[in-house]
């Protein structure tokens, strides 16, 4: 069978079902689509799920980044030590409120920052560290934070790709001053676009749930379920970065599959890494010492003496009616951020943009699905 007759197999799948087309049809009956009772039922379930003391729903990860850096106290002229190796939005969230990032060097085998790789990079100036559980494979938190909790540093965890991780046995996130969260559709749990702040601060809680809706002294929740609506004030700048009940609804709906979700796709991981594991060249990511990852990305490092490289491997996969897709890229190699880190001053970094790539793996991934995937993966090797 030629690889236009097989049918197309993607790196990643939302798994989205009747339940969601249910949830979704009882907010549009209700006639409240915009934010309202169900954004608030989804941040109790998911601040209850995640064990952090309040959640607050944005519009999607980024803007709860930036929330994150706002209630915290960044401003302009401060340094916020980040790393390269994540989605650009990571560095961009600094920029926004006018702070510099500051690239961390990553771990080789995790893809995360270290305590050693932070304390490398503060400056004087550091006043915020943004660590990333990247791929779903949680980051060594509390070594962040022995280093920073000291200095008077908060740390802020990005957990975009991190729901249904754990940590030393809770969720990622649990540990953290803030968390921010992506529900891309990407992501394992989605709501199409959204996000969450998550926070063990309630006085921050409160100033985000403020300025995510334009620093209004009255939610326009309040507002429009009164019938005589209170006059509104507004204290600062604040931005428009609300959820809609729509995208809760599903997000609820979301959360309560997270567990099965989760247990299928390190199944699909678990095989993954069996079936590979042996083959000279591939080295799989896996779960660090201190947690378990939900593999929201399983990435794959290509090197010698594996005798195709990354570019190869992506191009032999797509012949097969595979989509892959290129490991994490570098921040600092992007233009609006190459003044701040030269070629080559983070090595590991660029050797994981540059020589890994995010295998296939959803939900509703068959093994004839995964047989295919592999298949192509120790051909080169006569496997």
């Amino acid at each position: 069978m030629s690889a236009v007759q097989q049918s197309r197999i993607n790196v990643m799948t939302p798994w989205l079902g009747v339940e969601e087309v249910a949830a979704v049809t009882a907010v549009i009956e209700s006639g409240w689509v915009a934010q309202g009772p169900r954004v608030a039922e989804f941040e109790r379930s998911f601040a209850r799920a995640m064990q952090a003391t309040d959640a607050v729903a944005v519009s999607n990860c980024t803007t709860a980044l930036h929330l994150a850096l706002l209630v915290a106290g960044v401003r302009a002229g401060d340094d916020v030590v980040v790393p390269s190796f994540s989605f650009i939005a990571t560095a961009n969230a600094p920029t926004y409120v006018g702070a510099r990032p500051v690239f961390a060097e990553v771990d080789a085998l995790t893809g995360n920052v270290t305590a050693t790789s932070v304390a490398a990079a503060i400056t004087p100036w550091t006043r915020a560290v943004i660590v990333v559980d990247q791929g779903g494979v949680p980051v060594d938190l509390d070594a962040v934070r022995a280093v920073c909790d000291p200095r008077d540093i908060v740390v802020i965890e990005d957990a975009a790709c991190g729901a249904g991780s754990t940590y030393k046995g809770r969720p990622v996130g649990a540990g953290a001053q803030l968390a921010a969260w992506s529900f891309h559709p990407r992501k394992i749990l989605t709501t199409g676009e959204g996000g969450m702040l998550t926070t063990s601060n309630p006085e921050w809680a409160a100033r985000a749930r403020m300025l995510r809706e334009h620093a209004m002294s009255v939610s326009a929740a309040d507002r429009h379920a009164a019938l005589v609506s209170p006059p509104e004030e507004y204290s600062e700048i604040g931005f428009n970065f609300r959820m809609t009940d729509l995208q809760a609804a599903i997000g609820i709906v979301q959360l309560a599959k997270l567990p099965e979700a989760v247990a299928r796709r390190r199944a699909i991981a678990a095989r993954y890494r069996r079936e590979l594991g042996g083959v000279p060249g591939l080295r799989l990511v896996d779960d660090p010492p201190w947690g378990t990852s939900n593999f929201q990305s399983l990435w794959v490092e290509v090197a010698d003496p594996y005798p195709l490289d990354r570019e190869q491997v992506l191009l032999a996969l797509a012949e097969a009616g595979i989509s892959a897709r290129r490991g994490i890229m570098s921040a600092h190699r992007q233009s609006p951020y190459r003044h701040l880190a030269g070629h080559g001053t983070l090595p590991v970094t660029e050797r994981l943009t540059d020589r890994t790539l995010i295998l296939p793996l959803f939900h509703t991934m068959t093994a004839a699905d995964q047989d295919r995937v592999i298949a192509v993966l120790r051909g080169p090797v006569g496997g």
